[in-house]
């Protein structure tokens, strides 16, 4: 089993996470993170760091989120590693309101 970055990290991209990962696995695209799942050890340290609880279990990914599962492994693959925590976007929190923004990913 992986863990998996959901649509609420996009434009939020808060890297809480990056900072207790032991493996580095999270890897950094234009304004959300993914998880590799080749990479990822399972520990469940990320969950509990993400503000705005966009990490998910793999079997416990919402329904309606399911396809990030496919979408973290894919990505992972050509997105570079973020190994050190970073300032959020300025308007993070004003993100992390919103609820469907999967059209605003930017690969």
């Amino acid at each position: 089993m992986t863990y998996v970055v959901t649509e609420t990290c996009i434009k939020c991209k808060y890297t809480d996470c990056v900072d207790v990962c032991p493996v580095d696995c999270f890897r950094e695209g234009p304004n959300m993170l993914v998880i590799d799942p080749d990479e990822c050890i399972d520990c469940t340290l990320c969950v509990a760091e993400c503000p705005v609880e966009a990490i998910y279990a793999e079997d416990d990914v919402p329904d309606d989120q399911r396809h990030f599962t496919k979408l973290n492994a894919e990505l992972a693959k050509v997105w570079k590693p973020i190994i050190e925590k970073k300032d959020a976007p300025a308007d993070a929190d004003e993100w992390a309101k919103i609820k469907k923004k999967e059209h605003l990913l930017e690969k």
